[in-house]
């Protein structure tokens, strides 16, 4: 199946309330699926723990039983930290053709790998586990999603030659950031010649959402192009990239996406050129660098809304100080954790593909929204 650039990703489907992520708005949902289809577009992506796991069964509703198999390729990841026995592989891995509808994945990947995952997948033998899922035919072909330095990924690419790509965080933003390495880690993918997968295209949405300044730039260049057209025509310019995700949460996401990527056309230089003036812009702009993947959530015994925070903390600097934000923060402190209850435990940080000091943040985040001012 010849496929289209741009991959469906459903970490960020569309809500009824933005307070629960179970309350995925399904009719919208299908319209997206139906017209992602629709336009030739093929790539699912989701995850078991999405959507407080309902990420999988919204998939199957809306996609798996209304379209032919045929039709669509499906991506979705075993997450290694979860594997207290090796048992618990099948047990996932089974459950996750049940809630999918399916009794395949074109695509099957460890979950954000990072130093302290890559050991228990290591530990558990995760990667011989996928490989025999693909032995089976229960898998079409194998990767990881990767959350770290490139160093590491040289290392485990050269330890793991078998998977078939490789799932990194590229955007224009991060291209040269030392904690992400967008740039270095995809020279290693190159290198060791493994296709890419591009998530976080838009930094979490940052990259749709960027200051004044930047946005006239872009508009100077083509006044009727979105802010996001130009982050994900970045990212799908690379060199090996054969997908980017998208997390579209809304129709008009999605049809933004499909004007500019139906016939995708590489980045120019002068497009490039305009580009590199706005990173120097939306990077003295962002106090914190989250890209609301919420994995951070998962594990915070405190229930800190921690994205949630930080997305009113990073429009709070953006906009000096706003009644609306505050309004917001104490709106949802009513029934999550106030950054004021961090306990500093670190389990969050060990979680943060960003390698954010989350902790040191929540003290920040207490003082401007529970302070009266």
């Amino acid at each position: 199946m010849k496929q289209k650039k741009l991959g469906f990703g459903t970490m960020r489907l569309p809500l009824l309330d933005s307070s629960d992520q179970t309350s995925i708005d399904f009719p919208q949902m299908c319209e997206m699926v139906d017209t992602f289809l629709q336009q030739g577009f093929t790539y699912f992506d989701t995850a078991y723990m999405y959507h407080d796991y309902t990420s999988e069964t919204m998939v199957r509703r809306a996609l798996v039983e209304r379209h032919p198999r045929k039709d669509f390729c499906l991506a979705t990841k075993l997450p290694p930290w979860m594997i207290q026995q090796k048992d618990d592989m099948e047990r996932i891995f089974h459950e996750q053709l049940e809630k999918c509808g399916v009794t395949y994945f074109d695509y099957y990947l460890l979950h954000s790998i990072t130093s302290a995952i890559y050991e228990t997948a290591q530990r558990m033998d995760c990667f011989s586990f996928i490989q025999e899922k693909k032995k089976q035919g229960l898998v079409g072909k194998t990767g990881f999603s990767y959350h770290d330095n490139a160093k590491l990924l040289d290392a485990i690419l050269a330890s793991h030659p078998e998977v078939d790509f490789v799932q990194i965080q590229l955007n224009y933003a991060d291209w040269d950031s030392e904690d992400i390495q967008a740039r270095l880690c995809h020279e290693v993918c190159v290198k060791h010649g493994k296709p890419v997968i591009v998530m976080e295209p838009l930094k979490g949405g940052a990259l749709a959402r960027i200051p004044e300044a930047a946005k006239k730039i872009l508009q100077g260049f083509s006044p009727h192009r979105s802010a996001a057209s130009w982050a994900i025509r970045f990212a799908a310019s690379q060199e090996n990239v054969m997908m980017v995700l998208s997390g579209m949460s809304g129709s008009g996401q999605m049809l933004d996406n499909i004007s500019y990527m139906r016939d995708f056309q590489p980045l120019s230089v002068e497009e490039t050129a305009c580009i590199d003036r706005v990173k120097q812009i939306i990077t003295a702009a962002i106090a914190v660098p989250c890209t609301g993947c919420r994995y951070c959530v998962e594990v915070c015994p405190a229930r800190i809304p921690i994205p949630d925070y930080f997305a009113l903390y990073n429009d709070q600097k953006r906009f000096v100080f706003a009644p609306v934000h505050a309004a917001h923060y104490m709106n949802l402190s009513q029934n999550h954790g106030k950054a004021s209850g961090c306990a500093v435990c670190g389990q969050c940080e060990a979680h943060c593909p960003q390698h954010i000091a989350i902790s040191e943040y929540m003290k920040e985040i207490a003082a401007v929204f529970e302070t009266p001012h």
